[in-house]
């Protein structure tokens, strides 16, 4: 989904509508912290006791916020007044304009306070609540972003939307002030008009949130059209698709690999790749301290949005891991191994789970942290460190990084590096790398979302598995292990239900579909990694949760909420993939996985009646829907059921076993491994796939049993059997 700066060149003009902003600048220096920090301690709202940072970011405001909830919604019935609500999350960099520009200040506060309900709501905590009402200002104004402002009755029901609004009009947009001011004339003067407007637009926004009502198959050339799709889009320059802003969508170039592997198709290997390539050395990727930024404001992959966000890093893991695997290129490692050093630095908590984002600001300016003027580069650099830097880092004198506001050249450099980059002086590139980070990690840094959110760190779970047996990475594997088994402990109960976010101590918010489709995925990569059978019973007690609490049992397909969840004028069901997969495409894709891992059909129907209850949306785009498109693949190209077996003493064997396994890129494969008892027997690894119950090890020696769609060819003791008969499987 586009942010409000895709959109705002189309709207006013930076220049006017910063001038105030630009003319204040010592609002945002280091006596700006000092004066908040001192406004939180006298702070009158309602949004003190809440957990989220985003939330409580707000606290200090004169405006009179109330967190989402039946409190507020009764306080506007009573007074008769309209709901300004505003939706964002902590490292918005245009929230924080926003709150700035017109949440702190008085006479905002005062029409606010006066004539409306303020309610204030983190996305990234109520995603059900920001689906719906982004839906209504799409469907009122056409794009979309963050803040999200909305603007309805006491029942919910929208009669206005927009997204960011300076304090002021300026440049023909509305100002804030105005705006409110006219509303709450028509508020009190034209409310039949409003109310029958809110009304209706209520049932338009549950019709294009409820998705999934179709019953036809999808035709078997789907995943082609998909391909077909980006290949038209592909900037053959850049790479990538469309112009710009480009979106990372690391999981469209996943299906891209797997749709080259399912049918040799060499273009969509190299859009993908060359896609990698571009963004690994542009100013996407934090080239001092790794890790990707949110997005590319241009086409060239070179000035991003400059916030990073967990759910970016755990997709991007999962790519180059797999061009890694698909290619054997090694360049797609070490980025791997790039993004788990990020991850382990800023990202993770002490307890072993994933934090949510890192902000895009820091001194209340954008990309300030990140960038170098040659001034700075020579504070740490000198000599043949400096001209090497200045080179390999494309350094400006004048820098490259324009003032997004006013289009003014700031004399900072956002570091990158010539596409091909292959560095001679290898050893002598990280030695600076490490004084930068060292000099860099002095500054006053961005702030840091310290939610821990189970749909993200199960994403991130998920990647860290599949990176750890790929690589081969004990530190990988142990950081999933460690992460999944706080999110077992503390936000998933035995019964299979969970909660979506743990703060503080605590974990709260009834989860929703995307927590149970990817805490599923992560689950089922973990198992298939460590074969803990433990994680594979969580993955099913989740998967019955899911089936009982979300399913559409009239149309198929999982609805965003739980049945027992709170009630809101609609109930989503999407299977568009945005910045994440949806969670009913990780749901297919989970379900086909089930079926090939405990023999049960009835989890691979469930997959099927799901495919056409959405089979008109994803026709509609194919390419928007990537992830399931991989599930289409599972589904068409029969996956391999492959048990190995092995005596409990003999872990080289193994070793050896699963090694040439692990080296075929092949993803329509699961893999089950377990030792045999002291009786020589090797029971089935839990209730569910009983069909693994005979094999046994030949003549004592590690022994796969290698099936297809339930077909078992002869069982081999030899690695390379194995892995050749997997290699000629793939398509070519």
């Amino acid at each position: 989904m586009k942010s409000p700066k895709n959109n705002r060149h189309r709207n006013f003009t930076f220049a006017r509508c910063f001038a105030a902003i630009l003319a204040g600048i010592a609002y945002f220096t280091a006596a700006h912290t000092v004066h908040s920090q001192e406004k939180k301690m006298h702070a009158k709202n309602h949004l003190q006791s809440e957990q989220s940072p985003y939330l409580l970011q707000h606290a200090a405001n004169p405006v009179d916020w109330y967190p989402w909830g039946e409190e507020a919604f009764q306080k506007a019935k009573k007074e008769d007044k309209p709901i300004f609500l505003s939706i964002g999350y902590h490292t918005c960099h245009w929230c924080h304009v926003m709150e700035r520009e017109s949440f702190e200040n008085a006479k905002v506060a005062e029409i606010l306070n006066k004539s409306f309900i303020a309610i204030k709501v983190d996305r990234e905590e109520r995603p059900d609540i920001d689906k719906v009402y982004m839906t209504a200002c799409q469907m009122m104004t056409g794009s979309g972003g963050w803040p999200l402002t909305i603007i309805m009755t006491p029942e919910k029901k929208p009669f206005f939307a927009g997204t960011y609004f300076p304090r002021e009009s300026r440049g023909g947009r509305i100002g804030l002030i105005p705006l409110l001011e006219k509303i709450a004339v028509d508020w009190r003067g034209n409310r039949a008009k409003i109310q029958k407007w809110a009304t209706t637009l209520s049932q338009r926004i549950n019709m294009a949130v409820n998705d999934g009502t179709a019953s036809t198959a999808l035709p078997a050339d789907t995943p082609k059209r998909a391909f077909e799709e980006l290949n038209r889009r592909f900037d053959a320059k850049f790479a990538g698709f469309g112009g710009s802003p480009k979106f990372p969508m690391f999981h469209t170039l996943i299906f891209l690999m797997r749709y080259w592997q399912w049918t040799g198709e060499a273009k969509a290997l190299e859009m993908a790749t060359k896609t990698l390539d571009r963004m690994r050395n542009g100013g996407i990727f934090d080239q001092v301290g790794f890790g990707f930024h949110r997005y590319s404001t241009d086409g060239e992959w070179l000035v991003p949005h400059f916030e990073k966000m967990l759910y970016d890093q755990a997709l991007a893991l999962m790519a180059y891991t797999e061009a890694y695997q698909a290619t054997g290129n090694m360049k797609y490692a070490n980025v791997a191994k790039e993004i788990i050093a990020y991850l382990a630095r800023d990202l993770t908590s002490k307890e072993g789970a994933f934090f949510t984002a890192e902000d895009a600001d820091s001194e209340g300016v954008e990309g300030k942290f990140y960038t170098w003027t040659v001034g700075d580069l020579s504070k740490t650099l000198s000599g043949d460190d400096l001209a090497l830097a200045k080179k390999y880092f494309k350094i400006k004198t004048g820098g490259n990084f324009k003032d997004e506001a006013t289009g003014v050249a700031t004399g900072a450099n956002i570091l990158h590096l010539r596409l091909n980059a292959k560095p001679a002086r290898g050893k002598d590139i990280e030695r600076i790398r490490k004084n930068l980070l060292a000099t860099r990690s002095k500054r006053i840094r961005p702030s840091r979302d310290g939610k821990i959110l189970l749909d993200w760190n199960s994403l991130m779970i998920a990647a860290l598995a599949k990176a750890g047996r790929a690589l081969n990475d004990k530190d990988a594997t142990a950081a999933a292990v460690k992460a999944a088994n706080f999110a077992i402990s503390k936000m998933i109960a035995k019964d299979g239900s969970a909660r979506h976010r743990y703060m503080n101590g605590s974990a709260g918010i009834r989860a929703k579909l995307d927590d149970y489709a990817f805490a599923i995925l992560a689950m089922l990569e973990l198992y298939e990694t460590t074969f803990d059978v433990k994680y594979l019973k969580v993955a099913m007690k989740m998967t019955k949760h899911v089936s009982k609490h979300f399913l559409d049992k009239k149309h198929g397909g999982y609805f965003m909420t739980s049945d027992d969840d709170e009630s809101l004028i609609a109930r989503p069901k999407e299977i568009y993939d945005g910045a994440v997969p949806s969670g009913n495409s990780i749901m297919m894709l989970n379900l086909q996985k089930i079926t090939a891992l405990t023999g049960d059909a009835k989890f691979a129907n469930a997959a099927d009646v799901a495919e056409k209850a959405f089979s008109k949306s994803i026709l509609r785009s194919p390419s928007s829907h990537s992830m399931a498109m991989c599930a289409l693949i599972f589904e068409a190209y029969p996956p391999y059921e492959i048990v190995v077996v092995y005596k409990s003493d003999d872990i080289k064997g193994r070793d050896a076993m699963l090694n040439a396994i692990r080296g075929i890129y092949f993803p329509n494969k699961v893999v089950i491994a377990r030792p045999t008892t002291s009786d020589g027997k090797t029971p089935p690894i839990c209730e569910f796939a009983k069909f693994a119950e005979p094999q046994l090890p030949i003549s004592g020696a590690a022994t796969a049993y290698i099936c297809k769609k339930f077909a078992c060819l002869a069982p081999t003791t030899s690695p390379e059997k194995a892995a050749e008969i997997l290699r000629d499987s793939v398509k070519r």
